[in-house]
């Protein structure tokens, strides 16, 4: 299944829900142009991944590149929606310890809040 993204901004967060696969090639290459763009008239991202049935290293490096493109120009992005396979990924590469993930939008959108309060 192709990658779909669909954005909605929630108090000045945008939250960019994704579905399908995140894989090295058209899919990951979609994903980081997407999430560039949003980055240039936002600072706060929300990666809802409970869409993605699954990622290879080219969508984990996708998302490691974006990460720290985002904190270099002083952006955020968090993680939400992460099934049991996906948080085992991960675990495994120690991306758990890189990435703010949390079980819900809502629990994100919080961290957020916090954040800029």
């Amino acid at each position: 299944m192709p990658l779909k993204l669909d954005a909605h901004e929630v108090n000045g967060v945008t939250v960019l829900a994704c579905a399908g696969r995140i894989a090295f090639g058209d899919e990951a290459t979609a994903q980081r142009d997407r999430v560039k763009a949003l980055l240039s008239s936002t600072k706060y991202i929300i990666l809802n991944l409970s869409g993605v049935n699954s990622i290879d290293s080219g969508g984990l490096g996708t998302l490691v590149g974006l990460y720290s493109s985002a904190r270099a120009g002083g952006a955020d992005i968090k993680l939400t929606g992460l099934g049991p396979r996906l948080r085992d990924v991960l675990a495994i590469t120690k991306l758990s310890t890189v990435f703010e993930v949390y079980d819900t939008e809502a629990q994100a959108l919080a961290a957020f809040q916090q954040g800029r309060g």
